[in-house]
């Protein structure tokens, strides 16, 4: 079972805060081998929502993701920062992430849609949700990405 927590930055408990950025280093950082400033400001302007669950008897953050608003990266509003952690990739999580993501953030930011960089190797996943291709594939600190855009559903 996944305890999901949509907040406000001013509103993540620093401990969650502290297992968020953990992770966001783990993932993007280490295990990606990837130098980039993944502290980049976005943050304090951001909701995240995060995914917990309970394994081997420790709260742990298994989801995570933030929603940019519209005018900070992009025109549009954004997902990123999307990540599963190593104890739960394989489990269908990223598909739950991105099915709760959706409409928060369409209900956070009404009238916009999205734009997203997202991996080259994860289009096929972000097409699924309605992401379409907007840009040639280009390097961003040594991997390759794509522009997707959703159009909103409603609003």
């Amino acid at each position: 079972m996944i305890e999901w927590h949509w907040l406000a930055f001013d509103d993540i408990p620093r401990a969650d805060w502290y297992e968020v950025l953990r992770q966001r280093q783990q993932v993007f950082v280490l295990e990606q081998t990837c130098l980039y400033p993944d502290i980049d400001g976005c943050d304090p302007q951001c909701h995240h929502l995060m995914g917990w669950r309970e394994i081997d008897g420790q709260r742990t953050l298994v989801a995570y993701l933030r929603c940019v608003p519209p005018g900070v990266k992009f025109d549009e509003m954004s997902l990123g920062r999307v990540l599963t952690t190593q104890a739960a990739r394989g489990s269908g999580i990223g598909h739950e992430l991105l099915a709760k993501a959706i409409p928060l953030a369409e209900k956070l930011h009404p009238g916009h849609d999205f734009r997203i960089g997202a991996q080259a190797h994860l289009e096929e996943f972000y097409g699924g949700y309605g992401f379409r291709t907007v840009t040639a594939p280009y390097d961003e600190d040594g991997i390759m990405h794509v522009d997707m855009v959703r159009v909103r559903t409603s609003g």
